[in-house]
């Protein structure tokens, strides 16, 4: 991934999260990964769709790679934790002990993939549309910038799994439905390519100024190679809403990728009175000065 495509992913990462996590200090951005009772996502695993299967990743694999990370004392610290869950009978016990699991890997740990998987775990306890949204797109907003085939199979499942679980109790959320259809396309776990586009299309169908579905449908655009059509979503979004920093820096990545640097250059400095966070600007204003050499 190129430092614009980073800077767009920090972008998504900062309006989902509130906060900016794709620089190299953040577990969003540099400490990501090279229980079966649990893995409700990964015993659906399917095999990723035109590109070839990637090999099924378990969500016990995944954990164990994390804790490879630990010194010991945090190692035997995570593994009490991780015992206690199966002798807790108790609901709130559950969410109580996944939320300690989840904060130690964002604040102790620094590991992407344990902390969103207990999010998640925590989530699909409590049952609530915001909170499985959120976790859902924890994973979405990652796996885009995952390069690893099974590391992203994995995410996208857990994703997909939540955004379903979500639209259960909430049909009408029309979020979580280009969520779901962003999952599959990214994920390339849909049973076609076009399956999560025409989630999205569908969505567009019923409300064209769904700003999230437009961005969705550009980011798509982009990947394959329709470089003008994603500027055309993109510019949309922008006229819909022009303070919509994802569109101002997308814009600036595909004008970028075409090697128009003169309008490259135009978005990304439009973007510098909309970026909150201190860290991204300082990336932009970086790129500026060396497109502008």
């Amino acid at each position: 991934m190129n430092k614009s495509q980073w800077i767009t992913a920090g972008a998504a990462l900062l309006l989902t999260l509130g906060l900016y996590a794709a620089t190299q200090d953040s577990i969003f951005g540099a400490n990501k990964l090279s229980h079966e009772g649990h893995d409700h996502a990964a015993e659906a695993a399917a095999p990723a769709a035109a590109g070839g299967a990637a090999e099924a990743l378990s969500t016990d694999t995944v954990l164990a790679r994390a804790r490879q990370t630990l010194s010991p004392d945090r190692a035997a610290r995570i593994a009490m934790l991780e015992q206690s869950i199966t002798r807790g009978d108790v609901q709130e016990q559950k969410i109580h002990l996944y939320h300690q699991l989840s904060r130690f890997w964002y604040d102790t740990g620094r590991v992407f993939e344990p902390y969103a998987f207990y999010k998640a775990e925590e989530a699909r306890l409590e049952n609530s549309e915001n909170s499985l949204t959120f976790a859902a797109h924890l994973f979405l907003n990652n796996l885009r910038a995952e390069e690893d085939p099974a590391l992203k199979q994995w995410k996208a499942l857990q994703a997909r799994d939540l955004f379903e679980r979500s639209l259960k109790l909430n049909p009408a959320n029309d979020s979580s439905e280009v969520g779901l259809g962003a999952t599959l396309l990214y994920g390339g776990i849909g049973a076609t390519p076009m399956e999560g586009i025409g989630r999205i299309r569908k969505v567009v169908e019923r409300n064209a100024n769904n700003v999230y579905a437009q961005l969705t449908l550009g980011h798509a655009s982009l990947v394959s190679g329709q470089m003008d059509k994603a500027i055309e979503r993109f510019q949309n979004v922008w006229k819909q809403d022009p303070k919509n920093l994802e569109a101002v820096l997308s814009l600036a990545d595909v004008y970028e990728r075409k090697g128009d640097k003169a309008n490259a250059i135009v978005w990304y400095k439009q973007s510098l009175p909309l970026i909150p966070a201190p860290e991204l600007k300082t990336e932009v204003a970086q790129r500026i000065a060396e497109l502008s050499k």
